[in-house]
């Protein structure tokens, strides 16, 4: 009971505080002296924590009643001793429950909950192992999807040269929670191993770069972040020849241009869409339709501004609440998969995982995706405590 508590100790003190708002709220609603507002205010406040001061009184009630079936584990009768003993159990294992539900209770549900993932991943150093390695992170990643019963599809690459592996790639994996659990893959990943053309045995580095997006389907009335993300008319549409031997054979800017003069540009499949405001450049040339390769690269482009209204809005939230939330710089690695020692350690927790080729097959993935959302939950709870800190 005291190793529980003190492992949920931030969770509990962040508990403590908000009931002793909403106690403090209830006795100011009777206070004359308290305008009609701030009555208004109060009476809100009662009413938002009113389910996490159920689930605490449900929480001490049981604790109270594992506390009284302590002292009865020393009882002289072996069947009272053994009834007792089962029932700390069953009396534990509900206030574990109790904790798993005061985090939900605390921690408001992401806006993209409702999400799909875009994963972007590109060969970083290193060459063909470079190459190599995104290949393998593919396969995991489409495992590890496949394996949740989300739909996985590749929906654009570009082969390395000669064959060996591949230079970039944008997976598309389509499920409710796909984006949330998938988030943490976003940075730098490291491959440390013996590449197949290496005679003298030496262990070569070698990276690959992944970025997650939330991807923006229609209709979007359903999440609370499908509010319009662009303008249309701040969209630079280009066309072109997709890129072969020859290389690219020219491109047309389509702003503004009749419908039927786009029929003239109909051989031109790629598309190159350009985000005025932001910048922000989209190509794609997989598809021979210039219309599924428009589709795809708006598919793309909202999926780009959805994370980059994500991520200001984190930050906007950062300064004002004073949060301890960290984000990972895409510049710094944030895993290494080690095959000469068969382990994987995450650089941003200190998690490892002795067991190479179950990661590799998607199965362990899971490991450190439970264990960074838990991460961030924390952070999260200390976020709150550091922002109650008014709250004696």
């Amino acid at each position: 009971m005291t190793q529980l508590e003190s492992d949920n100790a931030c969770i509990l003190n962040v508990i403590k505080k908000k009931i002793k708002q909403r106690t403090l709220a209830l006795k100011e609603l009777d206070n004359q002296h308290v305008s009609s507002s701030e009555q208004f205010d109060k009476l809100r406040l009662t009413k938002e924590l009113e389910p996490l001061q159920i689930a605490w009184d449900g929480y001490t009630s049981t604790k109270q009643t594992l506390l009284e079936t302590v002292n009865l584990l020393s009882d002289p009768d072996p069947i009272m001793r053994s009834l007792a003993a089962s029932e700390q159990s069953t009396l534990l294992s509900k206030l574990t429950s109790d904790l798993t539900n005061f985090t939900q209770l605390l921690i408001p549900k992401s806006k993209t909950y409702l999400h799909s993932a875009l994963m972007e991943l590109k060969a970083g150093v290193g060459g063909d192992e470079a190459s190599l390695f995104v290949s393998d992170l593919l396969r995991l990643y489409g495992r590890f999807g496949e394996a949740r019963g989300w739909q996985v599809l590749v929906i654009a690459k570009e082969d390395n040269e000669g064959g060996r592996g591949v230079k970039n790639a944008v997976l598309e994996i389509k499920g409710q929670g796909s984006y949330d659990a998938l988030q943490w893959e976003s940075g730098v990943h490291r491959v440390q191993r013996v590449p197949e053309t290496e005679k003298g045995g030496r262990v070569h580095t070698s990276t690959a770069a992944v970025v997650v997006l939330p991807m923006v389907e229609e209709p979007l009335n359903n999440s609370p972040a499908s509010e319009q993300l662009y303008n249309p008319k701040d969209v630079k549409i280009e066309v072109m020849r997709a890129r072969g031997a020859g290389g690219q054979v020219g491109n047309v800017g389509l702003t503004g241009l009749e419908p039927s003069v786009m029929k003239l540009f109909e051989a031109q499949s790629a598309v190159r869409l350009t985000h005025i405001p932001t910048g922000i450049t989209v190509s794609m040339q997989d598809e021979r339709s210039q219309h599924r390769n428009r589709d795809k690269a708006f598919q793309i482009l909202s999926a780009r501004l959805l994370h980059k209204k994500l991520e200001e809005e984190m930050l906007e939230r950062r300064s004002v609440r004073r949060a301890l939330i960290r984000k990972a710089d895409r510049s710094e690695k944030v895993r290494t998969y080690n095959w000469a020692q068969g382990r994987v350690t995450d650089h941003r927790i200190n998690l490892t995982v002795n067991n190479l080729s179950d990661v590799m097959e998607g199965d362990g993935l899971g490991h450190f995706i439970h264990a960074l959302a838990n991460h961030h939950s924390t952070q999260v709870l200390e976020s709150l405590l550091a922002g109650m800190s008014t709250v004696a």
